[in-house]
């Protein structure tokens, strides 16, 4: 299986259980691996057989950006969700960072990673 990978996609979110994370909002990072046969896009050099990786990086800043929910895990699956909406997807690996996590100790990163397939 062949892949598409983003990464480092950035938008401002609001996710969290404080209220201050609510409140004030703050950047996630979001990295997705799709998973798809790309021969078809190849053989006809077509972007309509292939996923179209800047409207989908608009669709996932998007979904950070909007609704808020309590947990990254729930997010990282709206995300994957998201991406097999796109027909030549069959199965995406999707990392969320919140780097800015409400932590009391020194730490680089908290990352909840997901893989969801169409079976």
């Amino acid at each position: 299986m062949d892949s598409v990978a983003l990464r480092g996609v950035r938008a401002r979110g609001r996710h969290g259980c404080l209220p201050a994370e609510r409140e004030l909002g703050q950047e996630f990072v979001v990295d997705a691996t799709l998973f798809l046969d790309t021969r078809p896009a190849a053989a006809d050099d077509d972007l309509a057989r292939t996923v179209d990786y800047g409207r989908l990086a608009a669709e996932l800043a998007a979904i950070v950006a909007g609704e808020p929910v309590n947990l990254i895990e729930t997010l990282a699956d709206r995300l994957a969700t998201a991406c097999l909406t796109h027909e030549p997807v069959v199965e995406a690996e999707i990392r969320v960072h919140k780097p800015a996590a409400p932590i009391e100790v020194p730490f680089a990163d908290v990352v909840v990673t997901v893989r969801r397939s169409r079976a």
